[in-house]
C-alpha cells in the first residue's frame, strides 16, 4: 500500500496495535502523527 504524502493520526501508538499500525504507517511512507497518554499520570 502506497500512503506517500498521505497524513495519518495514530492514538495510542505507544504499544500494542497503535505501534504496529505506527510501524506499517512509516514503512508505507505516509506522515504520521502519533499520540499516547501512556506516561502522562507521571508527570
Amino acid at each position: 500500500m502506497d500512503m506517500k504524502d498521505k497524513v495519518v493520526i495514530i492514538t495510542g501508538a505507544a504499544q500494542g496495535i497503535g505501534l504496529a499500525c505506527a510501524e506499517a504507517f512509516a514503512k508505507s511512507g505516509a506522515i504520521s502523527i502519533l499520540i499516547d497518554v501512556k506516561d502522562a499520570a507521571r508527570r
